[in-house]
């Protein structure tokens, strides 16, 4: 199916809750809903499942307008972040009553299918409160998955689970979504898991949709300062520079020779203030092209990369080096980088320069 929201809006009282925008998420494919609380995501999610009308715009499924269709009468599934599932019933007549409910033929053995997909068989004839919340969530998950909905919205489904379970989960679902019978919306908070979910991404802040593409492409080439702070875990590093007929100079660091033309438009060398990013991950301790020397405030290590926090003459960054690393608090180090993998924002937050990258070919 093809869903299409035009020109919609949301304001509740004098608020406003989503900014004009379009967005036709690609079907058959995921499309993860990345932004930080608040930023509009359970409310767009809310007007393509019809439980609210947008102010203004219109909602289309298959270039039919659907916008003020209950969601009743809509075919779709939908599940949040806590674990809604019937408390009376078993896990297998929570799974099987979406089947029921249209008459289905070997009701049985779809949901023994399904259990069997989210590793919940040996739990079918238990109640929920008898599971862990991992267990009830994925009893939601296959309920849902048996409605067969050609639209399934996912609204931050993992956030109450624990690091393990949530990892877990996770890699399963990408792999039930890649069968490609439903359009799938996923909204998260956490950019990691919108790159682990791969398809597509819409980046939205404080109500607005600021970019929708591959999610490869809007995470290397991120359209705006904004887009590049909300798709960066950990968060970007910003310098502030300036341009110069030899590249950009970093106030207080050195000179990135990146030529004019390597930049969308040229500026041609006049001075003009321009915000430099740098990835955690571009930053590292072996030699390379430029160098920062600092102080470590902090070092910190999280699964098997260590992330080191030092003072420098550019401001405070974070390095994200692989492996397990030991650092003195307080110790002088040098953080190093190429040129090529900064970023450059002109002084309207526009992405002016990108690392070169090439997306997989599968």
């Amino acid at each position: 199916m093809q869903l299409s929201l035009d020109g919609i809006t949301k304001k509740v009282g004098a608020q406003n809750w989503l900014y004009t925008q379009s967005i036709a998420p690609q079907p058959g494919a995921v499309t993860v809903l990345l932004g930080a609380t608040q930023a509009g995501k359970t409310s767009l999610m809310r007007i393509m499942a019809g439980l609210d009308a947008p102010t203004q715009g219109r909602v289309l499924v298959d270039g039919q307008d659907v916008t003020g269709m209950p969601v009743r009468q809509r075919n779709v599934a939908m599940v949040y972040q806590q674990f809604i599932n019937y408390p009376s019933l078993t896990v297998a007549q929570n799974i099987a009553s979406p089947l029921q409910l249209r008459g289905e033929k070997d009701v049985a053995q779809r949901v023994r299918a399904l259990a069997d997909k989210l590793h919940i068989t040996p739990f079918l004839e238990r109640l929920p409160a008898e599971l862990s919340g991992g267990q009830q969530q994925r009893v939601a998950l296959a309920r849902a998955l048996a409605k067969n909905a050609p639209l399934m919205l996912l609204d931050e489904p993992l956030v109450n689970l624990d690091y393990k379970l949530r990892e877990g989960l996770r890699d399963e679902l990408t792999q039930l979504f890649a069968s490609g019978e439903s359009t799938v919306i996923y909204a998260t908070t956490e950019p990691g898991e919108a790159l682990l979910l791969g398809g597509y991404t819409a980046v939205l802040d404080a109500g607005e949709l600021l970019q929708y593409g591959p999610t490869a492409e809007v995470f290397h080439a991120p359209a705006s300062l904004r887009v590049a702070r909300a798709f960066s875990d950990p968060p970007m590093n910003f310098l502030a520079g300036r341009a110069v007929p030899g590249g950009v100079q970093i106030d207080g660091g050195p000179l990135l020779p990146l030529l004019p033309l390597d930049v969308a438009g040229g500026w041609g060398g006049d001075g003009a203030p321009v915000t430099v990013g740098l990835r955690a991950s571009a930053l590292g301790v072996a030699p390379a092209e430029l160098a920062l020397p600092g102080v470590v405030e902090l070092a910190e290590i999280s699964g098997s990369d260590t992330f080191v926090h030092a003072e420098t003459p550019v401001g405070e960054l974070v390095a994200q080096l692989v492996g397990v690393h030991r650092f003195d608090l307080g110790a002088a180090v040098t953080l190093n980088f190429a040129a090529a993998q900064a970023y450059v924002f002109d002084a309207e937050g526009a992405l002016r320069y990108a690392p070169p990258w090439r997306q997989k070919v599968h």
